[in-house]
């Protein structure tokens, strides 16, 4: 299929435009100053009244003077709904995690959101993952997705990420590890303000899913996108920018026969438009579904390559 008719179908699937937005009315909440950057916790509007908090980690290096590339760090899923957006922004959850503060302290701001169903959005009637599987199937029986929700919430923080003083809007990425890898390919292709993509450990393949009997997390399900393509189709639309892509070859929630077959398809839509240098993808031997010493160092030497050391 055609790469401008799979856009057009995928689109469809993940339940058809976004709407247009009013002012994301961006609202101050505290404000902390850590080691080598500042952390405000903020709140904005998405869709509709739907606000939704954040925390933005500010290098002092940066300025309105001396604006610094930003990047969005969606956080994982791990079945923590209570943790969300605290665990890259470095306040709590797994040290290993905490992207967003060494991200900062390299000179980047950062935006860390809460997703649909996390952190500060979740229900006061149903607990977790029951209010989760609700959300999605509210989406579902409106002809739409959880997927398509989470993309509008990611390309609202990307315009809150865009419109700070402190920030190069030339200069934005992303990065996810796990269901956060999920939203950093499901974004990119939406979204072309962001000119560097990082996904770490997260391809599950719907061909994979089937094989194993996989339970996913909900934004990985799209209704009736098989009969057009499978999720490395997706990630083939953010050729021609910019895209690392890490996996641990032991990680059981994206095989990686199914993730070699993903790589070689990936790699064939950037050498179509002789953009192959712009993409990445290693298999990391003996690990899993972690965020290895490794593949943190290919991170952030890929921002620097691709956005710019920033001045610190």
């Amino acid at each position: 299929m055609a790469t401008i008719d799979f856009r057009e179908r995928l689109l469809d699937c993940l339940g058809g435009p976004w709407p247009e937005l009013s002012s994301p009315d961006l609202q101050p909440r505290e404000s902390v100053q850590c080691d080598g950057y500042r952390r405000d916790l903020v709140s904005y509007r998405v869709d509709g009244d739907e606000r939704v908090s954040a925390y933005l980690l500010i290098p002092n290096s940066a300025s309105t003077n001396n604006p610094a590339p930003g990047i969005a760090a969606w956080h994982q899923h791990n079945g923590a709904w209570e943790v969300g957006k605290v665990e890259p922004a470095g306040i709590s959850g797994n040290p290993m995690h905490h992207t967003g503060v060494a991200l900062a302290q390299k000179g980047y701001v950062v935006i860390c959101p809460d997703a649909a169903c996390f952190g500060e959005r979740q229900d006061s009637i149903l607990p977790g993952g029951q209010f989760e599987r609700f959300e999605f199937l509210r989406y579902v029986v409106q002809g739409k997705s959880l997927a398509w929700k989470n993309i509008l919430d990611m390309r609202r923080a990307i315009d809150i990420l865009a419109s700070l003083p402190e920030v190069n809007a030339d200069k934005l990425g992303c990065y996810g590890h796990s269901m956060g890898s999920t939203h950093t390919y499901l974004v990119g292709p939406w979204d072309q303000r962001l000119k560097c993509l990082v996904c770490n450990c997260c391809l599950p393949t719907y061909a994979a899913i089937h094989r194993k009997h996989l339970l996913h997390c909900f934004p990985n399900f799209i209704p009736g996108l098989l009969q057009y393509g499978d999720t490395p189709d997706i990630v083939s639309l953010i050729a021609p920018r910019p895209l690392l892509m890490n996996f641990g070859e032991t990680d059981i929630g994206s095989p990686i026969e199914e993730v070699r077959t993903a790589i070689e398809s990936i790699s064939r839509a950037y050498e179509a438009i002789h953009a192959e240098d712009n993409f990445q993808a290693v298999i990391e031997a003996g690990i899993g579904h972690v965020l290895s010493e490794t593949m943190w160092q290919r991170t952030w030497q890929w921002f620097e390559k691709h956005l710019g050391t920033p001045a610190r």
